[in-house]
């Protein structure tokens, strides 16, 4: 098959509606949109989610809570996820992605405490909690905050 053999299959495609052109065709004179009234003018018609004047349903739900706009998305990582990488690496936002430890950054990466880590490490990440930073220098490593 070649791309010039390309066609819809048989019967997936119709013909559009031709708008006023006579009485003949079904879809004369006013074209399908009756008589007078909103939708039948030229730009008429309702905008999404209008119900005729009745409260519509997204101002009859109750509202909850507060969305913070200048809220920042940092991914949290433990102490005890870094224990797969070789000892003296260094970890970097980078080698996170590699790794496959986080799926994507947003706001910044930001190391926790939990666990215990035995490799000594050297850790550059945009923030580093300070119970964190002392279990990593206590296994021989270090710790830059850029």
């Amino acid at each position: 098959m070649k791309l010039h053999e390309l066609k819809p299959a048989e019967g997936s495609t119709h013909a559009p509606k031709r708008l006023g052109r006579g009485v003949g065709s079904g879809h004369g004179k006013t074209s399908g949109k009756g008589h007078k009234g909103q939708n039948s003018r030229a730009g008429g018609g309702v905008r999404p989610g209008f119900e005729g004047g009745q409260n519509p349903l997204f101002r009859r739900m109750p509202k909850r809570g507060f969305n913070n706009i200048s809220r920042k998305n940092i991914v949290a990582l433990n102490v005890r996820d870094l224990e797969r990488f070789e000892n003296d690496t260094v970890v970097t936002i980078e080698s996170l992605l590699e790794s496959g430890l986080i799926k994507a950054v947003k706001d910044g990466v930001k190391i926790l405490a939990t666990g215990e880590l035995t490799k000594s490490l050297t850790i550059r990440m945009d923030k580093v909690s300070p119970a964190a930073a002392k279990k990593i220098v206590a296994a021989g490593g270090k710790v830059e905050v850029e």
